[in-house]
């Protein structure tokens, strides 16, 4: 089994390599690959990771290569985690946002855009570059903005499944407060890539007693710190919602906190230089615990199993990103949703999901326009479908932001758009 890695050099790449030094008999490779431009990057990523394979006596080969088709030639699966632009570019996204009063998030509103308009070109362009040396492989994407990302591939007609490590933080974190292994919890979890609630937590299967309503009871405190967001509203909404939410919740505070506060992005761009120096290191052969800060929690786990129901034809049952067709009735059939789905080798089959309150229905229908929007501007270019995706999205909604906000993204971004 070969697997690539298409921003093999990213310091997120040794937690990716511990889960399939620790998980390799779920998921058996036998040739890794770390595809990557950096090559100074690529070289430090690689050593260590072919430390942790030899201390955990992993047999499987891995090599690096700044050549793309030579690195996913023949792969069975692809992953992809790159940035367009860098920390950088992510710098801006979280910045220039906040002139004009909305959330700086490099996913959410006005910088997710931004993030979306460099990135879906690139991820065709690589996704194409695949299917002509690896037409069997699958592609699973865990570039974000993930939902619009991998809805371009799916219309492109690329074999891709989406994936983010919320849900699967969220079961690991329901596990430890219950005290049960982590594969007892399972998520009724619903909405969009980034726009997520946790309706049910059930135990021992999709059909098990539902223990949310003990959960929030007697831990809604501790849960509520994790979103930070106020206790009151967990209990009344009765559900868990993804800390994304707080930028629809909670978004005139998060902007005043944003406006005073160094952005996140210049954190992690010192981290990165720091884990980069650690990586360096030839006697350093695990994954540093300054890693668990730099996020991305428990993303190995969840890359394995989705990888492993996709080339070992499971039937697990996994949480992802993929074509709504019908599960929601409310969206068209080619929007992508995140939900729980049934993973094999033909792809994924998302499980019906109850009825949704509209406090969630409204938000997700209105999210999935913008995304319509969004999809179509990073595709065909042009100011004016910047202008209309920024005005639709549920955080700016006024012209005159979205005309502002129109102009500091083609600034800012003019070197990544062709149109521009």
């Amino acid at each position: 089994m070969k697997l690539a890695v298409v921003g093999g050099g990213s310091t997120y790449t040794p937690e990716l390599i511990d889960g399939f030094a620790r998980l390799r008999d779920t998921l058996p490779i036998e040739e890794l690959v770390l595809v990557d431009p950096a090559a100074d990057r690529l070289e430090l990523v690689g050593g260590l990771a072919r430390r942790i394979f030899a201390k955990q006596g992993h047999p499987g080969t891995i090599t690096t290569t700044a050549d793309l088709e030579a690195g996913v030639a023949g792969a069975d699966a692809v992953l992809l985690q790159l940035r367009v632009g860098g920390q950088a570019a992510r710098n801006q996204d979280e910045t220039w946002p906040l002139e004009c009063g909305c959330v700086g998030q490099e996913t959410t509103g006005a910088g997710g855009l931004a993030k979306a308009l460099r990135t879906v070109p690139v991820v065709l362009d690589i996704a194409e570059r695949v299917r002509r040396v690896a037409p069997q492989a699958w592609i699973i994407d865990f570039t974000n903005p993930v939902g619009i990302v991998t809805r371009a591939l799916l219309q492109a007609g690329h074999k891709a499944v989406g994936l983010c490590n919320v849900a699967i933080g969220f079961q690991r974190k329901f596990a430890a407060l219950l005290d049960v292994a982590p594969e007892q919890v399972h998520l009724d979890h619903v909405g969009l890539n980034h726009l997520t609630w946790e309706r049910a937590v059930r135990l021992g299967g999709p059909r098990g007693e539902d223990v949310l309503p003990k959960l929030i009871a007697e831990h809604g405190a501790a849960i509520a710190a994790d979103l930070h967001m106020p206790r009151e509203i967990v209990d009344r909404l009765g559900v868990v919602p993804s800390y994304y939410l707080r930028y629809y919740y909670a978004h005139d505070e998060v902007v005043r906190e944003l406006s005073t506060s160094e952005s996140r992005a210049s954190q992690v761009a010192a981290m990165e230089k720091q884990l980069l120096e650690m990586y360096g290191d030839p006697a350093l052969d695990e994954k540093p615990e300054l890693l668990a800060k730099r996020g991305g929690a428990f993303y190995s786990e969840a890359a394995v199993a989705l990888a492993s129901s996709l080339l070992r034809n499971t039937g697990d049952v996994q949480v992802v990103n993929t074509y709504n067709n019908g599960t929601l009735p409310f969206l068209a059939d080619d929007a992508v949703i995140e939900v729980p789905a049934v993973v094999d080798g033909t792809g994924t089959t998302p499980l019906p999901v109850p009825p949704l309150d509209p406090l969630y229905a409204g938000l997700i229908a209105n999210v999935t326009a913008y995304e319509d929007l969004a999809l179509e501007a990073a595709l065909r270019g042009g100011r004016d479908r910047v202008f209309k995706a920024l005005l639709s999205h549920p955080l700016i909604g006024q012209y005159e932001y979205a005309e502002a906000l129109t102009d500091k993204l083609v600034a800012h971004n003019r070197e990544h758009l062709a149109w521009a």
